[in-house]
């Protein structure tokens, strides 16, 4: 098998720019598969690539030369798939997805789109049927269909999937989406977690209690500021919908699609507005914005943010308490696999993915100042994964697993400084827990007791790195039963997203004829916006969310 090869980062500087390392990517006109180079230049990482039909594109990459060093320390290749539905010889990424036996991570997280109907219209969103475009079409995979997929992805191996995100559209449209979750269930898969607006929980709680039955685990609730004005969508719904979720005892992750010039300015905001409600909200994941559909060089400047960009507002946007030096890329956890996987003797699920593709970091509440305190203020984080991967490096050289997992329990605490650890809090037995009952559970502990902060980009046709594709663990399941990475499936939706779906709908006036209603009869008419006044227009001044959150600067 043949891999995208890269250099190491210390190749010849060429004029005012220093070369990186060389991927590949493609054309954002035409898709033609192109070599790129990965550069710096003022501190900054870009990417350039020259199509010989449309030109050259040349697009921020990563907002911080530094930080993608540090990151980079964290390049690893995982397992891959052992029983691939694409069988190639030779890498011809991403022409041939599915996964295909060149990839280099299984399934960490999968989707299935269960309607591509919306309540909502949002102008950034890149996947919702809109009546009246020429080739619109109505999606919604059956059950039979649902529960061919499910068994696709629990064929995966070595490690069958297991963690699956409903997705949509708006899933809570489809009238049949308490079976649908049954039916996910049925087949195996331990955690669900809903991606929605949650507007039809904040309208209807026996809804919320319904799914939460069913066996949905958490919302991955949209989530984009603490205003009117940069979150028109679900504002005023927000508290209503968080209150249900209480109530039934499903968590939440707020998820803030963040977008240059438009809510960056909220990053601060919205993590305190977290804060006010860690009982039930568990997580923050940011997702710079993807920049979809054609979009002149200048436009994309305006709206183009960064991992490292976000992470340097959130800073500024808490006064410090949780500072750029607090993040690490999501492979770094993988010397926990690597031991718990020694330990065990089988293979164990891995976040392997690129690491410039997301970061994150654990953030707790000092009892009695309400502070933020990160993860790494009290521990050391580099000395325990470097523990870790000595351990599991022992364990497979023969000594004796049992005596060596008791050695690593024993040196933890030695990593955490108690006197700076936040009162009520046990990491050392966090993290023992976790090595010994290596379940579900036992890595949920950490979210009762804090507060995870993340960070998602996923690429676009103008800085795709189909390096970062061949690792991506982020996937779709489709009714053709493959399973193909996000930044493929909807980066490229003429080849993957709308394609495959086009050819499992029916078009909009036959679904409006076969169930007796319009498409436009779903749409949310704001029930809970009335009497709102001027709210809009006043913004931040009479929002009731921005005034808890700016509470908690002070």
């Amino acid at each position: 098998m043949e891999l995208i090869q890269i250099s190491n980062q210390k190749t010849p500087t060429l004029g005012k720019k220093s070369t990186i390392r060389f991927t590949q990517s493609i054309c954002p006109d035409c898709n033609m598969i192109l070599d790129a180079e990965v550069f710096e230049r003022d501190g900054k990482v870009f990417m350039t690539k020259t199509c010989p039909t449309h030109g050259e594109c040349e697009e921020l990459y990563f907002g911080s030369y530094d930080m993608y060093k540090k990151f980079s320390t964290y390049w690893i290749d995982g397992k891959g798939a052992h029983a691939p539905n694409v069988m190639i010889d030779k890498c011809s990424c991403p022409n041939n997805c599915g996964l295909c036996s060149n990839h280099l991570s299984h399934s960490g997280l999968a989707n299935m789109i269960v309607t591509n109907r919306c309540d909502l219209t949002c102008w950034y969103c890149f996947f919702y049927v809109k009546k009246g475009l020429e080739g619109a079409y109505m999606y919604e995979p059956s059950q039979d269909q649902v529960r061919a997929m499910m068994k696709t992805l629990k064929a995966e191996r070595p490690i069958p999937g297991n963690s699956m995100q409903i997705t949509g559209g708006e899933p809570m449209l489809r009238e049949d989406i308490v079976d649908v979750i049954k039916i996910m269930k049925q087949e195996g898969v331990d955690h669900i977690q809903m991606n929605t607006n949650g507007i039809r929980f904040a309208l209807d709680p026996e809804a919320m209690r319904e799914v939460r039955l069913a066996g949905v685990n958490n919302l991955y609730l949209s989530f984009d500021g603490v205003t009117p004005r940069t979150n028109p969508k679900n504002h005023w719904e927000i508290p209503y919908a968080l209150e249900s979720a209480r109530k039934t005892g499903t968590t939440v992750v707020f998820v803030p699609t963040v977008i240059k010039s438009i809510n960056d300015h909220e990053l601060g905001p919205i993590i305190r507005y977290a804060q006010k409600n860690m009982d039930v909200v568990h997580a923050v994941n940011f997702q710079p914005v993807s920049l979809t559909g054609r979009m002149g060089k200048k436009e994309r400047e305006k709206y183009r943010i960064t991992i490292p960009d976000c992470i340097q507002r959130i800073e500024e946007q808490t006064n410090g308490e949780v500072t750029v030096d607090d993040w690490f890329p999501v492979p770094s956890c993988m010397p926990l696999t690597n031991v718990i996987e020694a330990f065990s003797s089988k293979p164990k699920y891995e976040l392997s993915i690129h690491f410039a593709c997301g970061a994150g970091t654990y953030i707790f509440e000092d009892a009695e100042t309400k502070k933020f305190v990160p993860l790494t203020r009290f521990a050391d984080i580099q000395g325990m994964l470097e523990l870790f991967e000595d351990k599991a490096e022992e364990i497979r050289s023969g000594k004796n697993k049992y005596f060596t997992m008791l050695e690593v329990v024993r040196k933890l605490s030695s990593f955490i400084d108690k006197k700076k650890q936040p009162a009520g809090l046990d990491l050392a037995k966090m993290f023992g827990s976790i090595l010994m009952k290596r379940s579900f559970n036992s890595v949920g502990s950490w979210h009762v007791k804090g507060l995870f902060l993340g960070m998602m980009h996923f690429q676009d046709k103008y800085n795709e790195d189909l390096e970062r594709l061949q690792r991506c663990d982020i996937h779709y399941l489709t009714p053709d039963l493959r399973i193909v990475p996000f930044c493929a499936f909807n980066v490229i939706p003429e080849w993957y997203r709308d394609r495959i779906q086009k050819k499992y709908s029916i078009s909009v006036e036959e679904w409006e004829q076969r169930v007796g209603a319009k498409l436009e009869d779903g749409l949310y008419r704001g029930i809970m916006r009335r009497g709102s006044g001027d709210e809009l227009a006043a913004g931040c001044a009479k929002s009731q969310m921005m005034h808890q959150a700016s509470q908690s600067l002070m």
